[in-house]
């Protein structure tokens, strides 16, 4: 587990909204937070600088979405470089996490709450960020 008091934020980069879920003060569940609009890198990065500002962040964990067979693609690449700029931008640890299958999880149980499609665009990314969040959270060793 990654020391210090503060809050775990959790990211699922898409290409048209980043989710964002956030950790209670404990460390032990994770919540959808919301979605922020992509717009040009800078933008991004000023958005979520005022997230983890606003909400005592002292871990950002990343959706590193790995292929099925476990290697890195394009869209893990993207990841990558994306945690670099944001490291350079905000001091606290940033953590890659493996996603696969977060938004998928995320759509079904969508699906089976019977949330419409129209509500499910919505919500789904900051639920697949949720789920990432507390898959990493679950991994972290106890006290």
């Amino acid at each position: 587990m990654i020391e210090g008091p503060g809050r775990v934020l959790a990211i699922d980069l898409g290409t048209v909204r980043v989710g964002l879920a956030l950790s209670d003060p404990l460390r032990i569940t994770g919540q959808p937070l919301g979605h922020l609009p992509r717009r040009a890198l800078r933008d991004d990065l000023d958005a979520l600088t005022s997230v983890v500002k606003d909400n005592d962040v002292a871990v950002i964990v990343i959706g590193y979405p790995l292929l099925m067979s476990g290697i890195a693609g394009e869209r893990a690449d993207d990841a990558t470089a994306f945690a670099a700029r944001l490291r350079a931008a905000i001091p606290c640890p940033i953590v890659l996490w493996d996603e696969r299958l977060t938004t998928v999880q995320a759509e079904r149980a969508l699906l089976e709450g019977n949330v419409s499609r129209k509500n499910r665009r919505k919500v789904v990314d900051a639920a697949a960020a949720a789920l990432l969040l507390q898959s990493w959270l679950d991994a972290q060793p106890g006290e």
